[in-house]
């Protein structure tokens, strides 16, 4: 399956179970409802590494209670607020907290490579220029589904 490509199990963490469906089409292994506290207490421990792509505002111990010894959450979501933890909960377990931004055009390019010989995509929406005061509108509504692609030509 695509995003097993580099021999990893998928796990989706998700605030909407409505998800699990999609998730799993797209390759998921398993999808945790994380609002669901027996859940999620039942994956303390399970994961190297938590790549975090939210950008709204939440609660990063019950994540970092996910991870094993020495794992990584890795943030690439950007959200508005500063982020606040519990010095233990980074302690406990010896986690680590990272970020992660573009890795340049070399690394970009090895990344597109990796896709394309392993028929790996991405779910877009096509938006022509003229809607893009529509889109931005969409957006701060959360009505996206992945990600838009801006038309100009």
């Amino acid at each position: 399956m695509r995003p097993h490509a580099m021999g990893a199990e998928v796990v989706q963490f998700t605030t909407s179970p409505d998800k699990a469906t999609e998730a799993r089409r797209l390759g998921a292994d398993d999808v945790v409802f994380s609002q669901d506290e027996q859940r999620m207490a039942t994956q303390t421990g399970r994961f190297d590494l938590i790549l975090d792509t939210v950008g709204a505002p939440h609660a990063l111990e019950p994540y970092l209670s996910a991870l094993a010894i020495d794992g990584t959450l890795c943030l690439v979501g950007i959200p508005e607020q500063e982020l606040r933890l519990s010095a233990l909960s980074l302690i406990v377990g010896a986690k680590n907290l990272a970020g992660a931004g573009s890795g340049g055009t070399g690394e970009t390019q090895e990344m597109l490579d990796f896709c394309g010989e392993h028929g790996i995509t991405a779910e877009t929406e096509i938006v022509p220029a003229h809607d893009v005061n529509t889109s931005l509108d969409r957006l701060a509504r959360n009505d996206v589904r992945y990600r838009f692609v801006l038309d100009l030509a």
